[in-house]
């Protein structure tokens, strides 16, 4: 896969991501305003949060990682990719239904580990009872994430990308029938949950039979190839589950105090839109490509496509992070505020965004430099890295929540994530030339932060001349609209003034796209 044809998939990937979380913007605005951040939005979050959290731990971040790379050396290698996939997914499978069960009878202890701040009012039993119905949402979307692997292994991103649209629309289409019909909302988004992961396996699943995929139902088999899966996944998992720790003490942080569960669920929801358009994008990309290239020995080329993700990466997400410190609280109150969702609702929620804002650059580039290992077949490495990220995050979080409150939670999440990058660029340099940066990314990369920081003077000079216009019912979307038009073009203008980046990259980018 060409440089060039290494970023075209990644705007494939990250145009569908667009969509998705756009759909997904949809959801959440509808969700705050008919629950706000009152009782029953902390329970239905914390819910959710659990089959997601061990999604990520279980498929997404840890299985994928040793799956993907493996499967794809088979495919370059021309060996029985299909058997290898089919005993992987059975695999799973099985360790998944046993786990549904027990984590369905242990609600109440997982929602306690949670957060152990709902113990003793009404949101602790409104998230038992919410979570006993959607985490089954686990053994779904974890399969999902499976057949996702395999169709981006063959470059068929597009299918792969519809899966998180088709859950969001869902979930638009439940709450207009809850509406409609007079059902209990909190109730109605619990069942939708486990709904929208048949719906998400379906669709997977018929992709995958159309590429000539079957996979079967049966009895897992213990293979060589799936024992040195579980070899390489165990550190992997054990990484992922560091992450989802740091996660889990950011939830208990904010736990005790009412509404600042959904405060930093709506606050993630917003910086996830660049994380999910470019650094899950170009992760989604990067891990087969230079698993593919370490096979084929092609190290120039890994070089390539490692340095170009870089460029990519870091130009559209440093202009995100500046604009989302700039501009939270403009973007919170227009987006959420309305309904149940309040002004303090709105001035917590921008609080927390800042501070992920500021972390949202590192947090893109664990994606990018995590295929660096994971293609060479070494999780151990990031796992000890995520150790000691993990501790920091504790550190940071329970320690400064008597001075910062809920804050704490985001502030030790963006610093945990830097540190992360630090150790995973540091344990990169042991690596070949392809996890090197070349000429023309250390001449680029300041450039792209130089006009990322006029690009944020150029916001705060325009919120100021907006400022009425942003508090207006009726033309505060308007606003907002035109104010980050104006700093995309400030960023977009410097930045080729600079030589951050060139117009004809973006032609060339359009013109192979089509």
């Amino acid at each position: 896969m060409k440089p060039i044809s290494l970023m075209r998939s990644v705007v494939t990937v990250g145009g569908w991501t667009l969509l998705s979380r756009g759909a997904g913007f949809a959801r959440d605005m509808m969700m705050a305003a008919y629950l706000g951040a009152g009782p029953v939005a902390d329970a239905f979050n914390v819910a959710f949060s659990l089959p997601n959290m061990f999604r990520r731990f279980f498929a997404e971040g840890a299985f994928n990682m040793a799956f993907v790379p493996m499967f794809a050396k088979k495919l370059e290698g021309g060996e029985d990719a299909q058997s290898f996939a089919r005993d992987a997914f059975n695999g799973l499978a099985a360790i998944l239904i046993v786990f549904s069960i027990i984590g369905t009878f242990a609600m109440p202890w997982l929602v306690w580990a949670m957060a152990s701040g709902f113990a003793g009012d009404a949101r602790f039993e409104l998230a038992v009872t919410f979570g006993q119905i959607t985490f089954s949402y686990i053994l779904f979307i974890s399969l999902v994430a499976l057949l996702s692997g395999v169709l981006n292994a063959h470059g068929k991103f597009t299918e792969a990308g519809f899966v998180p649209v088709l859950l969001n629309l869902i979930f638009i289409a439940a709450m207009a029938l809850a509406i409609n019909l007079g059902w209990d909302m909190g109730t109605t988004l619990a069942w939708t949950t486990p709904i929208t992961g048949i719906a998400q396996l379906g669709f997977t699943w018929v992709a995958a039979h159309r590429l000539g995929f079957r996979f079967t139902p049966r009895w897992p088999r213990i293979t060589p190839d799936l024992k040195r899966l579980a070899m390489i996944a165990g550190p992997a998992v054990l990484a992922g589950g560091v992450v989802q720790i740091n996660l889990l003490v950011g939830r208990q942080v904010a736990s005790y105090t009412e509404g600042a569960v959904s405060w930093l669920v709506y606050a993630d929801r917003l910086y996830q839109l660049p994380l999910g358009v470019v650094g899950i994008a170009i992760g989604t990309v990067l891990l087969p490509d230079l698993s593919r290239r370490l096979r084929a020995g092609d190290s120039q080329g890994g070089r390539d496509s490692f340095n170009r993700g870089t460029e990519f990466a870091l130009a559209l997400t440093v202009p995100c992070a500046v604009a989302l410190v700039v501009m939270a609280v403009p973007l919170v109150r227009v987006l959420y505020e309305r309904g149940a969702f309040g002004a303090m609702d709105s001035q917590s929620t921008a609080v927390a965004l800042a501070i992920y804002g500021a972390g949202l650059p590192a947090f893109v580039l664990h994606k990018v430099l995590q295929p660096l290992f994971y293609a060479r077949e070494d999780s151990k490495s990031p796992f000890r890295y995520a150790v000691w990220s993990m501790v920091l995050n504790a550190a940071f979080a329970v320690g400064l929540m008597p001075v910062m409150g809920f804050a704490a939670a985001a502030l030790a999440t963006s610093v945990a994530g830097w540190v992360m990058v630090w150790q995973l660029w540091r344990g990169s340099r042991t690596m070949g030339d392809e996890a090197r940066l070349d000429d023309r990314s250390r001449r680029r990369l300041p450039r792209i932060v130089a006009a990322a920081l006029i690009m944020g003077v150029a916001l705060y000079l325009g919120e100021w001349v907006l400022g009425a216009a942003l508090s207006e019912q009726y033309w505060r979307f308007f606003a907002l609209a035109g104010l980050i038009a104006w700093g995309g073009l400030a960023y977009f203008v410097s930045g080729t003034a600079i030589g951050a980046f060139s117009l004809s990259e973006f032609r060339n980018l359009r013109r192979r796209r089509g």
